[in-house]
């Protein structure tokens, strides 16, 4: 039977997919609470996990099937994380075939993705099971460690001798849930960047539907995703593949925040709705790689909706994350563009701001992905949505290499004619 409110502290193995099998079901318009692991480099250093993230358990949401789309609107998200360690990656040769994230195996037994022990602090600390030795595949090249203050909302990085001390309780620190196998990055200790301090901005990095061919969790995009195609190890997929099983869940934009509406594609059935990868604040475009990894708690609300046949997700952020062009006219700017209309004999277009994730190997190509995304969804040429993008939204990055957000805003009656006014007119206070 399915649950109005379901908890999920379940995680993966780093691999999402129609192998996996899904907790649930919750209703359509239930919630699910996720307990969340940190992402990026607690799993990047684990030998044993299979991707570069440790994503919850997809959770099946009643009555989603193939074709459908699920709204998953974000009710809270709530940092634990005391600390956390996060910077500029590089991979260590011999450790990984290809693929550090996803094909990972000891460089002195051979042993792919081998149990492994941490004995002290520093990522050369995490050693084989077997043969005892170094086998994280990554180490960080310029790095801190962030304390957060979550009463006065800032993160402070600190100096090495702090970074140590809390390397030695590095899951204490970091709240790593119970059921996670990650190593926490606190064991790091680094602190080559000591006195920043950063406001707290909560965002989850991965909120999504599942895939529908196995994907590492981390490469569950066309960036990533990219590196999949032709790779050397057993999760090698074909460019079609890619971009027929790919839901983009995997987006890394700051903008999918507590009071964000997340419209994702519906690939398998039953959805399969997973969250984790959450951040206690980042900038545009990820620059650095990797930012602050915190564990928390992640609540949503789950909706289908039948037949919208998208091939990846839809944003509705808050509206003060909108580019300025596209947010939603107030009554007093709406009375008078209607009067400039009336001069003119011109009827005024009642549109809504809407965005749509574009992926791709590059900035490029992720552009032209959301253009494409949009034109098809909303019935309209490319061109049209260029002039649209250009005239009044924007083309934002997610993150590098090819993430990005394209805003525009949509006529009203598209919207209707697709089912997603209704969502629309909740997220923004419309004058129409």
């Amino acid at each position: 039977m399915a649950k109005k409110l379901f908890y999920n502290n379940k995680f993966t193995n780093g691999i999402i997919g129609p192998s996996v099998k899904m907790l649930g079901p919750v209703e359509d318009g239930g919630t699910i609470v996720f307990d969340t692991t940190p992402g990026c480099w607690g799993p990047m250093i684990t030998p044993n996990l299979r991707g570069g993230h440790e994503v919850n358990v997809p959770v099946a949401v009643e009555g989603a099937k193939v074709g459908d789309a699920i709204a998953v609107k974000i009710k809270s998200i709530k940092v634990k994380s005391l600390a956390t360690s996060s910077g500029v990656d590089r991979a260590v040769e011999g450790t990984f075939l290809g693929d550090p994230y996803v094909a990972k195996k000891c460089p002195g037994c051979g042993r792919p993705w081998t149990d492994a022990v941490l004995e002290g602090i520093g990522f050369e600390a995490i050693h084989c099971k077997y043969c005892g030795t170094p086998a994280s595949p990554f180490r960080m090249v310029h790095g801190y460690t962030m304390i957060f203050d979550h009463e006065r909302g800032f993160g402070l990085t600190v100096n090495e001798e702090t970074a140590k001390k809390i390397a030695g309780d590095a899951r204490v620190w970091g709240r790593i849930p119970e059921n996670s196998i990650q190593f926490s990055v606190l064991i790091s200790g680094k602190a080559d960047l000591v006195g920043l301090v950063s406001r707290i901005r909560p965002f989850v990095g991965q909120l999504g539907t599942t895939p529908s061919i196995d994907m590492p969790d981390s490469h569950n995009a066309g960036d990533f995703g990219s590196f999949l195609v032709g790779a050397p190890h057993e999760y090698a997929l074909t460019k079609e593949q890619l971009e027929k099983g790919k839901t983009d869940g995997h987006m890394d934009i700051d903008s999918v925040r507590e009071g964000a509406i997340v419209i994702c594609p519906v690939k398998v059935d039953d959805g399969g709705v997973y969250a984790g990868d959450m951040h206690a604040m980042q900038g545009d475009g990820e620059v650095a790689g990797h930012t602050t990894d915190v564990a928390g708690e992640l609540m949503v609300e789950v909706n289908v909706v039948k037949g919208l046949g998208i091939d990846g997700p839809i944003l509705l952020p808050p509206a003060e994350d909108l580019p300025i062009l596209a947010r939603p006219f107030t009554a007093e700017e709406w009375a008078k563009v209607k009067s400039l209309g009336a001069k003119y004999g011109v009827e005024v277009e009642e549109a809504a701001p809407i965005q749509f994730v574009g992926t791709g190997p590059d900035l490029n190509s992720a552009a032209l992905n959301g253009f494409e995304r949009a034109s098809k969804l909303l019935d309209i040429s490319v061109e049209e949505v260029k002039n649209r993008v250009t005239v009044c939204g924007g083309v934002e990055i997610g993150r590098l290499p090819g993430v990005v957000q394209v805003t525009l805003l949509a006529p009203i009656r598209k919207l209707e004619k697709v089912g997603l006014a209704k969502f629309v007119r909740e997220q923004y206070n419309l004058p129409y």
